[in-house]
């Protein structure tokens, strides 16, 4: 046993309404996750001690849920797939002492005018005068290498495609099986059926990256509680024990300037992970794999030891990730089809299946899960297991 083992549990997860443009300020969204991830537990506010939050979540947030004083509080103003982030905090202040119950918050809305630059081109149109840019986007955003679509998904899947031969193909195959996950979710936006010509089909965003490759953008807040795995036997639902957890950051946040676009911080998270427990990529019954682009769920197929370097396109299409597979991946749908939640699903619907919540989607005898998120120039990821 390492010393991370059975320090931390998982008792009470939750969402808010999820939609596009919803009526809905951050907060509001962020207090029904809250109270969702509260009723989960059988817990009321004042059991909660500590809050981590990113993105999105006002300084306020403690004060607004009625969760005061707080024994130790975290925020972060990093924003993108970053729950990681905010659950590894967490995490860390379980394990410490630092508090014994934790909520971690994220909540992400659709740019509305006025929002942040990127919110004032895509709904306002461009702002009169010159952009003006520093560090590393000097060299990518005055040739279209400001958006994610570009300078994530569409360099990443290129240098993939080039390095290990993989085609568009695998890429609608992978779709395919997402959706396929998606369609026995009721959670899920989109559930109609979806094959490799449909895909093929779809509109480019930034070459090689297709519409459907995309996560969707919604409204959504989603809240998970951490707490200690004593407290955890005593909450509404089966306790789900972290077994293991890893953050690692090796460049930029803006990535221009990465050695190896296929590996990045996820292949160092990975070795960080896997070095923390006795487990092995063999003993996992599901994953949860961030999909903010669908090359990245590819990434971490590779790093986490699911199969070799550059195999994740064949490991897909031998049936491996699909429902009955020997490692059924992103069963909720993943972000592309339950919409975007910077990582927070993957850990949702990883403890639901090893609560046996799942339903039609259900893996059989779940007892260990992966979820992981985020790629490039930060990542992070966890095993989960039952609380034998």
């Amino acid at each position: 046993m390492t010393a991370m083992q059975n320090r931390v549990a998982i008792v009470g997860v939750g969402y808010s309404e999820t939609g596009r443009m919803l009526p809905f300020s951050d907060d509001q969204l962020v207090t029904q996750a809250v109270a969702a991830a509260l009723d989960d537990a059988g817990l009321k506010q004042g059991d909660v001690d500590g809050i981590s939050t990113t993105g999105g979540v006002s300084m306020s947030i403690g004060s607004l849920l009625g969760i005061l004083p707080l024994n130790w509080f975290f925020t972060s103003s990093l924003y993108g797939p970053s729950f990681a982030e905010t659950a590894v905090m967490a995490m860390d202040a379980i394990a410490s002492g630092s508090c014994h119950t934790a909520l971690a918050l994220r909540v992400i809305r659709q740019p509305r005018a006025g929002d942040h630059p990127i919110a004032a081109i895509t709904a306002g149109g461009p702002a009169d005068g010159p952009t003006r840019v520093g560090g590393q986007q000097q060299w990518t955003a005055p040739f279209g290498g400001s958006l994610p679509a570009a300078f994530i998904g569409g360099l990443q899947m290129q240098r993939y495609m080039s390095e290990f031969g993989a085609k568009e193909e695998d890429f609608a195959r992978h779709a395919v099986v997402q959706r396929g996950h998606a369609m026995r979710n009721p959670e899920a936006l989109f559930r109609e059926p979806l094959d490799v010509d449909e895909y093929l089909a779809s509109r480019y965003v930034s070459k090689p990256v297709r519409l459907l490759d995309c996560d969707y953008p919604v409204d959504s807040a989603s809240a998970v509680i951490f707490t200690t795995p004593e407290r955890a036997r005593e909450c509404r639902k089966p306790a789900v024990l972290v077994d293991s957890w890893a953050m690692s950051a090796v460049a930029d946040i803006d990535m221009a300037l990465l050695d190896d676009f296929t590996s990045n911080a996820i292949g160092h998270c990975s070795d960080t992970l896997w070095s923390r427990t006795d487990l092995r990529p063999a003993d996992v019954d599901c994953a949860g794999l961030y999909d903010g682009f669908s090359i990245i769920t590819f990434e971490w197929l590779d790093a986490l030891g699911f199969c070799g370097r550059g195999e994740a396109p064949q490991f897909i299409n031998d049936g491996h990730t699909g429902p009955g597979g020997s490692l059924p991946t992103n069963t909720d749908g993943g972000a592309c089809n339950v919409g975007r939640r910077h990582g927070a699903n993957f850990c949702i619907e990883s403890v639901r299946q090893l609560r046996g919540e799942c339903g039609e989607r259900q893996v059989p005898e779940a007892e260990v899960a992966v979820w992981s998120n985020a790629t490039g120039s930060f990542a992070g990821a966890a095993i989960l297991t039952v609380d034998r």
